[in-house]
């Protein structure tokens, strides 16, 4: 299969919906002639014109409006944020109009688009910048709510999320655009609601998305030194979400780890913890545990920030306690 980045392969699969289906446009802050804030729209203002590759002004609240309204007359919008934290000016759009208007007006009405864009922390770009708000949005029905961590799931998931009649919220790891991953050349999709075993292990299950996954496997490989072989499964989607699989390693490995880059208050993980308990009580044998980021403001000096991500020695910190290794 081809090798190509994350990057490529959400250009591919806008690409190919939009030579699919006319009605599939896209609109956002520099997402024509500057080929995209991250480059990930590349090419498609001149393949398409400036009808179907809009270039918006700094004004997230009324192009994410403009998207709903071409949604409910049967457009499919894809509406790019320069980052998910600008999505924050544009959210009474996403929460009251997108999520709500097929309930309200009794089933008139669908709201087929996506908004996406870059999510999570990136390097150095002040604690405005580097949210991760997945949980937000995870929150409220009538959002579904993506986090690809590969190249490979990043194209499927994008073509079935602008293929879905209902608002999806594609959030793209902020540093992830330029890691590259085997893409088949043929056309494929990928359900909505299903996840993904990243690496088979048997003595403890690390539960991650987006950047974390690739952190959690580089914890995964510092643990099989010492004999212990963790078991990583990527859910994909976070509504809906893949309780099942997330289970099912439970059960096998009778121990749990969730790695997120939000904050530990109300984070998405804490949804995940308070299931697994749930659903896999008595195959527990040992306390869940989560890592976070720490509860502040992201700070711009990097070895601060650093320590306040999630690092690889932290998943490993926490695998050992789960393991009563320390």
């Amino acid at each position: 299969m081809p090798v190509i980045s994350m990057r490529e392969a959400l250009n591919q699969a806008m690409r190919e919906e939009m030579e699919r289906d006319a009605n599939v446009f896209i609109m956002g802050e520099e997402v024509g002639h500057y080929n995209g804030a991250y480059k990930v729209t590349q090419g498609l203002l001149q393949r398409f014109s400036e009808r179907r590759v809009v270039d918006a002004p700094i004004a997230e609240m009324g192009f994410a409006g403009i998207g709903v309204g071409a949604a409910m007359v049967g457009l499919r919008p894809i509406i790019e944020f320069m980052t998910f934290n600008f999505s924050l000016v544009a959210i009474d759009q996403i929460i009251n109009n997108a999520a709500k208007i097929f309930q309200m007006s009794g089933g008139q009405f669908n709201i087929p688009m996506v908004f996406r864009g870059p999510s999570g922390p990136a390097v150095q770009v002040g604690s405005q910048h580097s949210q991760a708000l997945e949980a937000f949005y995870a929150h409220v029905p009538g959002l579904k709510v993506v986090m690809p961590s590969t190249a490979y799931d990043a194209q499927g998931l994008l073509k079935t999320s602008i293929r879905d009649d209902n608002p999806v919220v594609f959030m793209e790891g902020e540093t992830l655009y330029g890691m590259t991953g085997e893409v088949p050349a043929e056309e494929y999709t990928i359900p909505l609601g299903v996840g993904d075993v990243k690496r088979a292990g048997a003595h403890v299950t690390l539960v991650a998305w987006s950047r974390m996954v690739h952190t959690c496997l580089d914890a995964a490989k510092a643990l099989a030194k010492d004999g212990i072989e963790a078991e990583i499964v990527d859910p994909r989607t976070l509504r809906p979400l893949d309780h099942g699989i997330i289970c099912a390693s439970v059960k096998k490995t009778g121990r749990c780890v969730i790695v997120e880059q939000g904050w530990p208050v109300a984070g998405f993980g804490a949804e995940i913890a308070y299931r697994v308990q749930r659903e896999c009580l008595d195959h527990l044998d040992a306390p869940i545990e989560r890592v976070c980021s720490d509860d502040v403001p992201m700070p711009y000096a990097k070895n601060l920030e650093d320590e306040v991500q999630p690092q690889l020695k932290d998943v490993v910190a926490a695998v050992r306690r789960a393991l009563y290794l320390d």
